[in-house]
C-alpha cells in the first residue's frame, strides 16, 4: 500500500491510501478518486517528501522491534469497548456518527428510488411526477448533469464503516 499526498482543482489537500501508482492512476482516470472537501475528481498527486532510511532511523526501529517498512506505533491509543485498540480519535468518531444521523433522518424522510434516482428527479423537476422528497444512487456525472439543469441534488457522504 502506498499513502500519496493529493490536491484537488480549488487546492484541497488529502491524503489516500492505493495500492500501487497504476491503482491511483486507473481510479483518478475513472473519476473515483475525490476531494473529501469540494468533491471534484480533478485530483492529481501532490509533492511528497521521501522516507529516507537512515542509519538513526534505523537504530530506533530496531531498538523498538519495527521494521524499516513499519510506521511507528502510536503512543498511546485509547481502547474501544470491546477492549481493541482504537483507530480513529474523537473528533473523528463524532463526524462517523453525525454522518450517520444524517443517514437516518435522510431514510426515515424520503422515498429510496433506488438506480432511478436521476430519471426520476428530473421527472419532478419537470412537472412529470408530483415533487417528494427522495433518495437513491447516481453516478458523479449523473449528479453533474442534474445540476447543470438546474435540478437541485445533494450527494451525501457514504455511512462509515466502523471496521475501516
Amino acid at each position: 500500500m502506498i499513502k500519496y499526498a493529493l490536491v484537488c482543482e480549488q487546492g484541497h489537500e488529502f491524503e489516500s491510501w492505493f495500492s500501487g501508482s497504476e491503482s491511483f492512476e486507473t481510479q483518478a482516470s475513472r473519476g473515483f478518486v475525490e476531494c473529501p472537501h469540494c468533491g471534484s475528481t480533478q485530483v492529481r498527486k501532490a509533492l511528497m517528501a521521501p522516507a529516507v532510511s537512515t542509519s538513526k532511523r534505523r537504530t530506533r526501529n530496531e531498538a523498538a522491534g519495527q521494521s524499516e517498512s513499519q510506521p511507528p506505533a502510536p503512543d498511546a491509543a485509547p481502547e474501544a469497548a470491546t477492549g481493541e485498540v482504537a483507530l480513529i480519535d474523537e473528533r473523528q468518531r463524532a463526524l462517523r456518527e453525525a454522518i450517520r444521523e444524517l443517514h437516518a433522518k435522510v431514510r426515515e424522510q424520503t422515498v429510496d428510488v433506488g438506480a432511478q434516482f436521476s430519471e426520476e428527479a428530473r421527472r419532478m423537476h419537470l412537472g412529470e411526477a408530483p415533487t417528494r422528497p427522495i433518495r437513491g444512487e447516481a453516478t458523479v456525472a449523473q449528479a453533474k448533469e442534474l445540476w447543470e439543469e438546474g435540478v437541485p441534488v445533494f450527494p451525501i457522504p457514504a455511512l462509515p464503516d466502523d471496521r475501516n
